[in-house]
């Protein structure tokens, strides 16, 4: 199953408008945010996402129970600080990661295959045992310079990083 894996889109709707066109592109199955979507205006950017997404708040994001219920109507599913899922056997963890010791003691547990987080807005990864945190860096690209966002393959492990 490939996934999409992307973080702090900060409102900026041409970048979101990017993401969005190039995760259908490539058909991802769900798509994975980590957080700092900010405006409830923005969540209208991923109506046209095809795939399912799942989604956490990061520190910026205002108004979240207006971002719920708006994610919610185009049947996504964005809320709280902290979400577990499993796809095709992957067990996945996410979270914004404003909280950098709570990070990493998810990421030392290795319970999960892979631990997304953002808020840094740079791309990082690093494999602790048999798991892999991965920060697929911003959408929005005002930080860093480079909008990016990547996918996870789950039968591989294999993580694929895309200029937006």
């Amino acid at each position: 199953m490939l996934i999409g894996v992307i973080s702090d889109s900060h409102d900026n709707l041409p970048k979101i408008d990017a993401a969005v066109a190039k995760l259908n592109s490539l058909n991802v199955s769900r798509v994975l945010h980590a957080g700092d979507y900010c405006s409830p205006f923005a969540a209208l950017r991923y109506l046209n996402l095809k795939a399912r997404m799942i989604g956490v708040f990061g520190n910026n994001d205002a108004e979240k129970e207006i971002l719920k219920t708006k994610f919610e109507s185009f049947g996504h599913d964005v809320g709280g600080r902290f979400s577990s899922v499993e796809l095709e056997g992957a067990r996945i963890a996410l979270l914004h990661g404003d909280e950098p010791n709570l990070l990493h003691e998810i990421v030392r547990t290795q319970a999960y295959d892979l631990v997304v987080s953002g808020h840094t807005h740079s791309i990082d990864q690093k494999r602790t045992g048999r798991t892999i945190s991965f920060n697929p860096g911003e959408i929005c690209g005002y930080l860093s310079g480079r909008a990016t966002i990547a996918t996870f393959e789950t039968s591989t492990h294999r993580i694929e990083i895309f200029d937006i």
